[in-house]
């Protein structure tokens, strides 16, 4: 990963000021071992007219892998058959990666300390940043929104997926170069601005996002994030869209808004609010209470090895094991970026062996059978079955309730007759851009009676959620379990010829 710094000077302010202003001097080469590779400061040209100090970080892609996986066997910070552990971009794109470089090289400068030059500290400069390789998950259009009400003049290059093929389009990969004139910024403030600013644009990072780093970002973003037009997706995506942090911070950073325009400090404000007096309850979001519907079901199940099947971020395995009655979790997804965010979630690279022993993560498709997922007490699809096409439902119902079998399964999707109570939800809309489906009751309960009939199972419904008088419930839960008297699978519940003909495709 690779970035560069620039600045021009006088006879007065040298460009070399750069040099005193980053604590690197201009005729040296400065090592630094930082998280999963070493940080390179060079400096390309160093003259009185313009000065250009370098950034270069080399990434060792074995530590990647040892530090994403842990040390023991079954410690993964990685999912399982992880191809992107060992083939991605993170040697080249800038990401978290090149942010937390540019945290642990440059920090007295972002923090605007320098005994050498303390008067320039608060200078602004004439700077230029070139960034060759940019993950932009929103394109140009939200590098530009991000960068341009900061005072940087922007110039955005997306890179082509093959320069042979011009035909196939651009990559999300762009060339970034910022520019701010004389009189528009300091270099801690520009320091401070790609800190935070370089792991939005990628929209991942490489690391837990944990609640000190709401901490994190109202320092860098000290003096400018609090009125920023795009402060919602900054806070949202440096975050990792974690909901309760990301609250966290814009409450803080409203408090901040409030403070300098009352010109008074952040504390009064703070302590204006009688916090003993809000004695209104918050409800209970429906992600919270269908979890705990799903746990109670388990337990009552007495079930202590448990599948969450289409686990997605893992907050259902992350429920799951801090309840010491489940003594194995496995989750299961196709998505490895979802896995990736459930194994940080989950904290998993810094467990203990035996805790590291209850939990795994696992990639797979539920479209097809896998023998990894036989023998086990439950199985949970919390929202996940509308998801799928509706022609996909019998492969995934052959491959949980004909191959797998667990003992329990539990099965909640939303109620479609309850959509009339969000106000927020157009008319005819579903709750997800990709459902493909939401069922009444009735047709969810036919399907359910139906997959239970065929493959030896009893089945009873619950809702989940206020159970409206007229609509019903907000998500409705099947509860199916093994028929006493099935002591195997009936003869009907053999694979379907379309299940039977996408599962040899596959071994194709």
């Amino acid at each position: 990963m690779f970035l560069t710094i620039s600045t021009s000077g006088t006879p007065e302010r040298p460009a070399t000021d750069l040099g005193f202003l980053l604590h690197k001097h201009p005729d040296n080469r400065h090592t630094r071992s930082v998280s999963y590779g070493t940080a390179h400061v060079l400096y390309p040209e160093a003259t009185p007219e313009r000065c250009t100090a370098a950034l270069l970080l080399e990434i060792d892609p074995v530590a990647l892998v040892r530090r994403g996986k842990g040390k023991g066997k079954g410690r993964g910070g990685a999912p399982d058959a992880a191809l992107a552990q060992y083939v991605n971009d993170r040697p080249y794109a800038a990401s978290s990666l090149l942010a937390v470089a540019i945290g642990a090289v440059f920090s007295s400068a972002m923090r605007g300390v320098c005994a050498a030059r303390p008067e320039r500290v608060a200078q602004p400069l004439p700077l230029r940043v070139e960034v060759p390789a940019l993950p932009a998950r929103g394109g140009a259009e939200l590098v530009r929104a991000l960068f341009e009400p900061l005072g940087w003049a922007v110039v955005v290059t997306p890179v082509p997926l093959d320069v042979r093929f011009p035909e196939w389009g651009d990559s999300r990969y762009v060339q970034l170069v910022l520019e701010a004139p004389d009189g528009t910024l300091t270099l801690g403030e520009a320091l401070r601005h790609l800190y935070v600013l370089l792991p939005v644009l990628d929209d991942a990072k490489h690391y837990w996002v944990s609640p000190d780093e709401v901490d994190k970002l109202l320092r860098a973003g000290e003096g400018w994030l609090a009125g920023h037009p795009e402060q919602e997706v900054i806070t949202s995506r440096y975050l990792s869209r974690r909901r309760s942090l990301t609250q966290e911070a814009r409450e803080r950073l409203e408090l901040v808004r409030l403070a300098d325009a009352d010109d008074t400090d952040v504390d009064e404000i703070d302590n204006a609010v009688d916090e003993g007096t809000d004695t209104e309850e918050k409800p209970v979001p429906l992600a919270v209470r269908r979890r705990e519907a799903i746990l109670a079901e388990l337990v009552g199940a007495g079930a202590g090895r448990v599948l969450d099947l289409g686990c997605g971020q893992g907050q259902l395995v992350q429920a799951l094991f801090k309840d010491v009655r489940f003594t194995e979790i496995v989750g299961v997804d196709v998505s490895m970026r979802a896995l990736t965010v459930a194994s940080r979630r989950l904290r998993l690279d810094r467990l203990g062996e035996r805790q590291a022993g209850r939990v795994r993560l696992v990639q797979g498709s539920l479209a097809y059978t896998d023998k990894r997922l036989k023998g086990y007490d439950a199985a949970v699809l919390s929202e996940v079955i509308e998801h799928l096409d509706e022609a996909r439902l019998p492969a995934l119902e052959y491959a949980v309730f004909g191959s797998a079998r667990p003992r329990t399964v539990l099965v909640t999707t939303p109620n479609v007759e309850y959509n009339v109570r969000w106000e927020s939800l157009p008319a005819g809309h579903v709750r997800h851009g990709d459902h493909r489906f939401e069922w009444t009751r009735d047709e969810f309960r036919a399907w359910a009676h139906s997959v239970a009939e065929r493959h030896g199972y009893d089945v009873r419904f619950a809702p989940v959620g206020d159970d409206d008088p007229e609509v019903g419930p907000p998500t409705q839960m099947a509860v199916f379990t093994q028929a006493v008297t099935a002591a195997k699978a009936p003869e009907t519940a053999k694979a379907p010829e379309t299940v039977k003909s996408a599962q040899k495709d596959q071994v194709a």
